[in-house]
């Protein structure tokens, strides 16, 4: 049945709103740097691929420059299953050997970023792939895990330690949006796989960002996890230090990249849910947002 003329009308003024509504944010974060983790759900379910390329390419014509940091955790895993070789994890962290490093790096830039640029580039902005490797974009340290028997080694696991942003002003400039993958190499060259949430943080600090936006597959933090009425709409970083302890592992590294950014002097972090549709577009231009926002004391 055909919308009748008051109907066209009501969904009209809604959408005039909505437009208003988000004219003090397009204000305040015109010409500003957005780095956002891509993950999750986001990640293997083709509509909501298409809808965060879409958020992007958004923001990018409304005068935001997004930066784009993803892993690849299930399409690494599918890559070895099909090469025959067993995924292992310990504490949450892949165990990355020298077998399988290239494989991390080839499925992360070939597959995922050629992939999320493709749909950028369908959207109608541009984009550039780039990874820690190009222009000493990222250097890393290896890190082995912490266990009451001692530490526990993971392999070729690291973490960002030194952050040089040039390359990723250089496509902001060009007016693309950069697609970064998490290798990096450590001092003496070797390839590290390197987490993603906390590579976002270290290269939201060093870009100056106005925010940090972590994709994930609930709906933010919550305080005392599965009790799902716990949900925490916005925390301090001193607040949140104190909870750090008592949350649920998967959540661990993505509340540390929110905290390591905002006591870096990022305004704000924010973890989000990644299976709502254009979920990046809710969280900054309307007043409720969407998720956990951690801010600065």
């Amino acid at each position: 049945m055909k919308p009748t003329e008051s109907q066209d009308y009501e969904l009209a003024r809604i959408k005039a709103e909505t437009l208003i509504e988000s004219l003090p944010w397009l204000q305040n974060f015109h010409g500003k740097v957005v780095v956002v983790k891509f993950g999750g759900n986001a990640m293997v379910d083709e509509s909501l691929q298409r809808a965060f390329a879409e958020d992007m390419a958004y923001l990018r014509w409304v005068g935001i420059r997004p930066v784009v940091v993803h892993g690849g955790g299930p399409q690494i895993s599918a890559r070895l299953k099909e090469l025959g070789i067993e995924s292992e994890f310990r504490g949450g962290f892949r165990v990355t050997t020298e077998q399988t490093i290239g494989i991390v790096r080839d499925v992360l830039r070939d597959q995922i970023s050629a992939q999320l640029s493709e749909l950028i580039r369908g959207a109608g902005a541009g984009a550039q792939i780039m990874s820690g490797e190009d222009g000493n974009l990222f250097k890393a340290v290896k890190t082995t895990l912490d266990s009451p028997e001692g530490p526990v080694d993971i392999g070729l696991v690291g973490e960002v330690n030194l952050v040089n942003p040039r390359i990723v002003f250089d496509a902001l400039e060009r007016g693309d949006i950069p697609v970064v993958s998490t290798v990096a190499p450590d001092a003496s060259g070797s390839l590290l796989n390197v987490n993603a949430d906390l590579a976002a943080s270290a290269l939201a600090v060093a870009l100056g960002a106005e925010k940090l936006l972590v994709l994930t597959d609930v709906a933010g933090l919550y305080s005392d996890w599965p009790n799902t009425d716990s949900l925490v709409s916005e925390i301090s970083a001193t607040e949140l230090e104190a909870l750090m302890p008592s949350l649920e592992s998967g959540m661990i590294p993505k509340m540390q990249a929110c905290l390591a950014a905002v006591r870096g002097g990022v305004p704000s972090a924010h973890v989000i849910d990644g299976r709502t549709p254009h979920s990046i577009l809710l969280e900054i231009f309307t007043k409720s947002g969407f998720g956990t926002m951690v801010s600065a004391e």
